[in-house]
């Protein structure tokens, strides 16, 4: 019998940092939440998308995809949200694999502030169209969806307006990871 010795791309470490990054996502989702008026639909906006930014945009599409869907999949199994969180890993894995991959694509690595925010806003409007979509099947009617429409907008400015600066200081320092 031989055996395969060729290494895996996922090494321990980049194990560890995912779970770690998983950890965070869900910590920051979990603990961090704001109930606005404007949220007709009773969601709620939290912070969850700031890790989840900070994670694809600094390490990438990979570990931004697993943390993302995990992360914020856990957070609705544990909130009382359990009806959401298949829609929930499947969106949430999307955007981070989206952001991961416009952010370091063509060698940016991350880097490009421009390309950061292109990403999210386009990762956005897949999660806009997503829960959308999820509140369509979920409650049956095409109308009402659009009340959380801007609630949707409002996490994601508030995930951009704080997660593209930390995550461009954390790149600065990304060599220590």
């Amino acid at each position: 019998m031989e055996i395969n010795k060729t290494k895996s791309k996922f090494t321990t470490k980049d194990m560890v940092e995912t779970a770690l990054l998983t950890a965070l996502v869900f910590v920051t989702t979990f603990f961090v939440q704001i109930q606005l008026p404007i949220m007709a639909s009773g969601g709620l906006v939290h912070l969850g998308n700031v890790m989840l930014f900070t994670t694809a945009i600094v390490f990438g599409r990979q570990k931004g995809a697993i943390a993302g869907a995990i992360g914020m999949a856990l957070f609705d199994l544990s909130s009382g949200w359990a009806v959401w969180a298949p829609f929930t890993f499947i969106i949430r894995g999307v955007m981070g694999y989206i952001i991961g991959t416009i952010s370091w694509g063509r060698g940016r690595e991350g880097n490009n502030f421009t390309w950061n925010l292109i990403s999210v806003i386009i990762a956005g409007v897949w999660m806009i169209a997503g829960y959308y979509i999820s509140e369509v099947i979920i409650y049956g009617n095409w109308v009402a969806p659009i009340a959380s429409i801007p609630g949707d907008i409002t996490q994601l400015v508030i995930g951009a307006v704080i997660g593209l600066p930390f995550s461009k200081v954390l790149k600065r320092y990304s060599n220590y990871f």
